[in-house]
C-alpha cells in the first residue's frame, strides 16, 4: 500500500494514510480512461440544435416556373435546399447523444483515473476541512498554505454547502463529493485534494 502524509488546513503534516492498492495503485489504463471522458462529455452535450428541412420554411407553395420551355432548370419550390433561403439538406436536429459504457469499464476508468494521481504526486490528503462561515478567503489561504497552483479538484465526504460556495469564486478551483466524482474533473484538474474520511468512502466503493 502506498503511503502519503495527511494534511491540515495549515499546511501542516499531521499524520500519514496508506491508500488501498485496489484502488490507488493499479496500472492506469489510457484507452479506458479516453473512453470514459468522451462518454462524459457526449452525455453533456444538450442536443437541442436544429435546423429547417424545406418543409418546415416558410413559403414555396407553388411552382416558379413552368416545367418546359423557359430555359431554366426545372423546379418545384423557390424553398428547396439550393435555393437562398431555402430548407437545410441533412441538417442536425434534436437528438440525445447519451450513451453507456459497461460497470467493469467504469470502475476501471475510475481506479486508473485515481492511480494516476497518486503515480504523478498530484493527490493532497486532508485531516479535515471545515469552513464556519462562507468565506472564500479561508479556501484562498488553504491553497496557498498546500502550495497548489494551476486548478484543484477539492472532494469531500458529502455536499458542503459552505465549502461549495466559499471555493465557488476562485478561479480553476472546483468541488465535489464523492458520489458525484467522476472520471473526467479528476483527470482534468491539476491537483487531487481529498479529506481523508473520503478517501475511505472512495476504497469502500471501489475496492
Amino acid at each position: 500500500m502506498a503511503k502519503v502524509s495527511v494534511f491540515d488546513m495549515t499546511g501542516n503534516q499531521v499524520s500519514e494514510t496508506e491508500l488501498s492498492d485496489a484502488v490507488f495503485g493499479i496500472t492506469p489504463n489510457e484507452a479506458v480512461m479516453h473512453a470514459m471522458v468522451v462518454n462524459y462529455l457526449a452525455n453533456q452535450r444538450q442536443g437541442t440544435q436544429s435546423t429547417l428541412t424545406r418543409t418546415e420554411v416558410s413559403g414555396g407553395g407553388r411552382k416558379p416556373w413552368r416545367q418546359k420551355g423557359t430555359g431554366h432548370a426545372r423546379q418545384g419550390s423557390i424553398r428547396a435546399p439550393q435555393w437562398y433561403h431555402g430548407g437545410v439538406a441533412l441538417g442536425p436536429k434534436p437528438r440525445d447523444y447519451r450513451y453507456a459504457l459497461n460497470k467493469k469499464v467504469r470502475r476501471l476508468a475510475m481506479k486508473s483515473a485515481l492511480s494516476s494521481k497518486v503515480l504523478e504526486n498530484n493527490i493532497i490528503v486532508l485531516d479535515a476541512l471545515t469552513v464556519d462561515s462562507y468565506k472564500t478567503k479561508t479556501i484562498v489561504a488553504m491553497l496557498k498554505a498546500l502550495n497548489v497552483e494551476g486548478k484543484a479538484l477539492i472532494v469531500t465526504a458529502e455536499a458542503d454547502k459552505k465549502v461549495i460556495k466559499s471555493a465557488a469564486n476562485i478561479p480553476g478551483v472546483k468541488t465535489a463529493a464523492v458520489n458525484t466524482l467522476n472520471v473526467y474533473d479528476i483527470l482534468n484538474y491539476d491537483k487531487f485534494i481529498v479529506v481523508k474520511n473520503a478517501v475511505g468512502q472512495i476504497e469502500e466503493v471501489y475496492a
